[in-house]
């Protein structure tokens, strides 16, 4: 599975907003469903996998009723939602009847390399970049995002500067006043979203999928507690895993802007950070963390 933020984009969806998530659990529920479907069917022609009687399937516990086996195994600590819109009920008989073909059918693994083969976003990924530098054995060349390009060209805001800009930040969009607040929040970058949308969106997939899912958390700042909290929501909504915790770097190269003439320069990211001391009577407090 790859390209959930391109479909994004073409809805004007921002990743991080209700709408996303009420897609990424509608999608793969039609993802899901039709790939049990086909391993009955497969099953029906070729027969069902050696070890099926016995397992979870062949009792007619599909991945949506693993999440009561967890609830009481957990005794609570699972908010998950659970709503449903196809006929699970007809499959899950027709699956202890026929049988599957596949022991396992679904896992959304991270797909990087072949998304950039075939020009899609790589996997569930929120977009990294909308504008940076791709190295191969041919060179190096500036990749941009085609939807952004062509949101910006309608609002005549694609010129020089907008390039210098976007190159300048990164790619980020958060500080380009010019763009429109609506396109800011569509085209916000990994970094600029609260990750907590990334665990919500994926918690929607998790319900249906049988196996897991490369997830990815990805944090501007640095906070212990914001780590804290986003991992604990991560299990109370169900997640088998996640992958990598990607942040910013602590420092940036210094940067020049040429401005009327003149070399402005712009200071590193790199701060001084003030020791930390422990405070009990404030939650806040992340000296511990």
């Amino acid at each position: 599975m790859m390209g959930f933020q391109d479909c994004l984009h073409e809805m004007k969806i921002p990743y991080g907003s209700d709408e996303a998530v009420a897609f990424a659990d509608e999608s793969t529920e039609a993802v899901c469903y039709y790939a049990y479907l086909s391993s009955t069917n497969l099953a029906e022609e070729r027969g069902r996998y050696s070890t099926f009687d016995g397992s979870l399937w062949s009792k007619g516990i599909l991945p949506i009723d693993s999440i009561e086996l967890l609830e009481k195994e957990r005794g609570g600590y699972l908010e998950v939602d659970r709503k449903k819109s196809l006929d699970w009920d007809q499959l899950r008989a027709r699956i202890q009847s026929v049988g599957m073909r596949n022991s396992n059918c679904v896992a959304i693994a991270p797909t990087a390399t072949i998304a950039n083969i075939i020009g899609v976003s790589a996997s569930i990924e929120p977009t990294y970049q909308n504008l940076y530098v791709k190295s191969n054995l041919s060179g190096e060349f500036t990749v941009t995002n085609g939807y952004l390009v062509n949101d910006l060209k309608k609002y005549g805001l694609w010129d020089d500067v907008m390039i210098s800009d976007l190159k300048y930040f990164d790619g980020a969009l958060s500080k380009i006043d010019r763009i429109p607040a609506e396109l800011r929040s569509v085209y916000a970058t990994a970094f600029e979203m609260d990750p907590v949308w990334l665990v919500e969106c994926a918690s929607r997939r998790q319900k249906w999928i049988d196996q897991a899912q490369s997830l990815n958390i990805y944090m501007a700042g640095v906070s212990g507690k914001k780590l804290d909290d986003i991992y604990k929501l991560a299990w109370h909504r169900g997640l088998k895993t996640t992958y990598y915790l990607r942040t910013m770097g602590a420092t940036s190269a210094e940067k020049s802007t040429v401005a009327a003439g003149q070399l402005n320069a712009v200071s590193s990211s790199m701060e001084s950070v003030e020791p930390k001391f422990c405070v009990i009577d404030d939650p806040e407090c992340e000296a511990c963390q």
